[in-house]
């Protein structure tokens, strides 16, 4: 497993964007056999793709906090949610509570570790979400990734390489 080339992702993002875009939208509603092959897929992926390497995900984005999660890691930190919220969050304009800075803090920069790790927000646990639900139903969320995530822009190229075109 190689560290990711940033570069390389950036340039092959850019040719590929709006075709892996289109392909995505597509198969949400004619997922093709996709849930079926999928995560034999992401075992590939995770292969080739190495996470610490990366951490963009914490760095450009950030997860969504539930109340259970703010329960949790405010209690860790002997705060209330409240006060966590105040300290570290922000709504988004769907209301949700999200980080107010990027990169997420956190995250050690040295070594791209989650210094919450094992109390981390489900949002992050699941993160890049690659074969966790119905293809249906996370099509529109890996449009979102591919842009950020190289192991969920590595699947959607297997998964076209092995189905093919969508009509």
């Amino acid at each position: 497993m190689k560290p990711v080339d940033f570069k390389q992702f950036g340039k092959k993002l850019s040719v590929y964007r709006k075709l892996f875009r289109s392909y995505l939208t597509k198969t949400e509603n004619n997922p093709r056999g996709i849930d079926k092959i999928t995560p034999s897929l992401e075992k590939e992926v995770w292969k080739e793709i190495d996470c610490l390497s990366c951490a963009n995900c914490c760095k450009k984005m950030t997860p969504t906090f539930t109340e259970k999660d703010l329960k949790r890691i405010s209690a860790h930190f002997h705060q209330t949610p409240e006060e966590f919220k105040k300290k570290w969050l922000q709504k988004d304009s769907n209301k949700d509570w999200v980080n107010k800075q990027q990169p997420c803090q956190f995250l050690n920069l040295k070594d791209n570790k989650c210094s919450i790790y094992a109390i981390r927000p489900e949002d992050c646990s699941g993160f890049p979400h690659l074969s966790k639900k119905k293809w249906s139903e996370y099509a529109h969320v890996h449009k979102q990734n591919i842009d950020y995530c190289p192991a969920t822009f590595r699947l959607v190229e297997k998964i076209i390489e092995n189905v093919g075109e969508v009509k």
